[in-house]
């Protein structure tokens, strides 16, 4: 008898298949480049491996590509011009002395837009591109495996503003009837590999179609990723998943599953419904409490387990931070000029858009997920100290996470959860290149890699904040209140742009969508 899907991904597959696709990405306009010969002169190299900062170092692009980084001084010393690199004709200079350079940012959780959320690919794209986010995964492809090929294929061939694009496509879409069968599994599996896909995202399956569905994506050498959702999680959880061969998990669910010592499934209230998303995300920050203490001899042997195993962990820690502070979620300062009306709305209470269960969210709730982020974040942390690969990823568009914005806020989260700064920079460059397969051509400054960069005018190992668009707050000797920050130059394949310009196109976005609706932001009830 053919086994029946689990209801979640039913819901899934169908809601992509009903789903219209956003406008696509205009053709670019913005962006100088790429050079015969580009040299970006005395910045101070903030590497993705871990390294502690040096400079003044001279970076050589030519094309696309990284052929010389040079240290051509010292702090505080004028530098000798003829001890530097020397500019070809035809080359480029781009002055940035006592500026600080960083590998371009990957995103390892990027939707690309939304119909229900009213944000098409070029608001999201400039928001992510202005942020310094270079390379995004996308772990869905909502607006369909074609689309985000083409967009693929045309950031690739840089015919549109954005950054590189990796296509994972959620499992079983595209058929008309849900996969019932393990046979079923391996040809959708293999169907999706001759279409173009970089991976799969699962959310989770009847035990004998994962097995088989993550086996054969292994055989043909593609990666995946899974949000274990609580559907099927009870009898497939992340260890499960990464022994069948699962490359990337995201958020936390099947961890505290794994973790479990004197129950088989979560605590639900006898009057649970999960279609409720009060209901869902309340007990989920009940979550971690059920599992296995830290340090204890199970939760020691799961991470152990997954360390051999070579596992990576997507945490996107920012995504339920409104769980444990609705109001800072809600208030945050870049809504008013960088939020559209459309997705202002999308974010307000609701039954029926993901993510907005603010049904009754209060003191109780935000209490148990605060304790729960202490526990999520000991064992991030904790694998993170054992060798454990931890990447950076932001599911922007849903609970009032805004794209770019919501990226940076999760660097802070993982220096919350005990990273030093530059682990955090490692976690959103080399780690996500690693996790994408592509640490050969990005994640790290070095020659023959891809000239994917981002620059900013102060240190942000000092203060993270100064890599939010709207900078960070300070005040000078004169006694006046000044921004900070905000990335300068974001350069993806050896192309530069000017990243507050896309900040500003932005912004008149919004403004436009504002003025044609006489749309003001107001809160909750208060209108």
């Amino acid at each position: 008898m053919a086994r029946k899907y689990s209801p979640l991904i039913v819901v899934c597959f169908l809601a992509l298949q009903l789903s219209a696709q956003v406008r696509e990405a205009p053709a670019r306009r913005e962006g100088e480049g790429p050079f015969p010969q580009l040299i970006i002169r005395g910045v101070t190299l903030i590497n993705g491996n871990g390294a502690p900062p040096i400079g003044p170092v001279d970076i050589v692009v030519e094309g696309n590509r990284i052929t010389n980084v040079a240290v051509v001084g010292y702090p505080g010393v004028p530098i000798n011009p003829g001890g530097r690199p020397q500019l070809k004709a035809g080359g480029r200079e781009l002055d940035c002395e006592g500026m600080y350079l960083l590998p371009g940012l990957v995103d390892m959780h990027g939707h690309i837009g939304g119909q229900a959320q009213g944000a098409d690919a070029e608001y999201v794209f400039k928001l992510w591109l202005a942020h310094g986010i270079t390379t995004i995964r996308d772990p869905a492809c909502g607006n369909g495996l074609d689309w985000v090929l083409r967009h693929r294929e045309r950031s690739a061939g840089n015919e549109i503003t954005a950054p590189r694009i990796f296509a994972y496509t959620v499992f079983g879409q595209g058929r008309d009837e849900p996969i019932a069968s393990p046979e079923q599994a391996r040809q959708w599996v293999q169907e999706n590999a001759r279409k173009g896909a970089d991976g799969i995202k699962f959310f989770g399956a009847p035990p004998d179609i994962m097995a088989a569905a993550l086996e054969e994506n292994k055989k043909l050498g593609l990666r995946s990723a899974c949000h274990h959702a609580q559907m099927d999680v009870a009898r497939w959880n992340a260890l499960q998943s990464a022994r069948a061969g699962l490359t990337t998990m995201e958020h936390w669910y099947g961890l505290p599953e794994a973790l479990f010592e004197g129950q088989t499934v979560q605590d639900y209230p006898l009057g649970y419904n999960y279609q409720n998303e009060q209901h869902r995300f309340e007990e989920a920050g009940r979550l971690w409490k059920q599992a296995a203490p830290p340090h204890s001899a199970h939760w020691n042997k799961v991470m152990d387990e997954l360390l051999a195993l070579d596992f990576t962990i997507d945490p996107t820690f920012n995504i339920y931070e409104a769980n444990r502070d609705l109001m800072r979620a809600r208030r945050a300062e870049w809504h008013e000029e960088y939020t559209l009306p459309s997705l202002w709305r999308f974010y307000q209470p609701s039954r029926i858009s993901h993510g907005s269960y603010w049904h009754a969210w209060g003191t109780e709730q935000e209490i148990a997920w605060k304790e729960n982020y202490r526990l999520w974040m000991e064992f991030i942390r904790t694998f993170k100290n054992r060798g454990g690969r931890v990447t950076a990823g932001s599911d922007s568009g849903f609970i009032y996470q805004l794209y770019g914005f919501a990226y940076i806020r999760e660097l802070e989260l993982l220096r919350e959860a005990g990273f030093h700064p530059l682990e955090v920079i490692r976690s959103a460059t080399l780690n996500g290149a690693e996790a994408l397969g592509l640490d050969k051509q990005i994640g790290t400054v070095e020659v023959g890699k891809l000239a994917d960069f981002l620059v900013i005018e102060e240190n942000p190992l000092q203060n993270l904040q100064l890599l939010y668009g709207t900078g960070a707050i300070q005040l000078t000797e004169d006694n006046e209140v000044v921004r900070a920050g905000g990335v300068k130059y974001t350069i993806k394949d050896g192309i530069i742009y000017d990243a507050k310009q896309l900040l500003e196109d932005v912004r008149e976005m919004v403004r436009q969508a504002k003025s044609k609706e006489d749309f003001e932001i107001r809160q909750p009830g208060m209108e």
